[in-house]
């Protein structure tokens, strides 16, 4: 992804760059090229941050920092997860403290009020088996909105009531 299409901020350009090097290399040797792709959208999140946290700092920790915080939206910790790492191996490969790696994915947690399920951060594989991504109200009732016509998904798509699998996969 072109750092024009994050939206990355030209004051904050070249840090970003920084830490997204680390974060594309530790992926693609750790994890995959989609766990990359999420690090950079959620790097390009942090450097729009007004003042953005990213300005000061160890790269390789705020790397570090991107990838727990996207691991744990993800599940990487559970072993049933492919990929899977521990905090530990993930801290190792990074060559970082793992209590300083963790303590700056709280801190890009609480900056960004990053939940559990965050649609941006998560894997399409994950959105696809996450009952919640899907639920939409209709007249009063919570309905699975992948049982509604294909007309009534098409609009909930549109609005960004519902994940749009065909647009993930299109950035992938």
């Amino acid at each position: 992804m072109a750092a024009d299409a994050l939206r990355i901020p030209n004051a904050m350009l070249d840090r970003a760059q920084a830490i997204t090097e680390v974060t594309d290399a530790a992926c693609r040797e750790h994890l995959d090229d989609e766990y990359g792709r999420i690090a950079r959208r959620l790097v390009a999140r942090l450097a729009r941050k007004r003042p953005s946290p990213l300005a000061r700092g160890d790269v390789r920790i705020w790397a570090a920092g991107v990838i727990y915080a996207v691991g744990q939206v993800n599940f990487l910790y559970d072993r049933t997860q492919t990929p899977h790492l521990t905090a530990d191996q993930l801290a190792e490969r990074l060559g970082v403290v793992k209590t300083t790696m963790a303590n700056k994915a709280g801190l890009i947690n609480r900056t960004l009020g990053i939940g559990i399920f965050e649609a941006e951060l998560t894997r399409i594989a994950m959105i696809e088996q996450h009952p919640m991504a899907w639920i939409v109200e209709v007249d009063g009732f919570l309905v699975d909105a992948r049982t509604l016509p294909d007309a009534l998904q098409d609009q909930a798509r549109r609005r960004g009531l519902i994940p749009d699998l065909d647009a993930l996969r299109a950035v992938a």
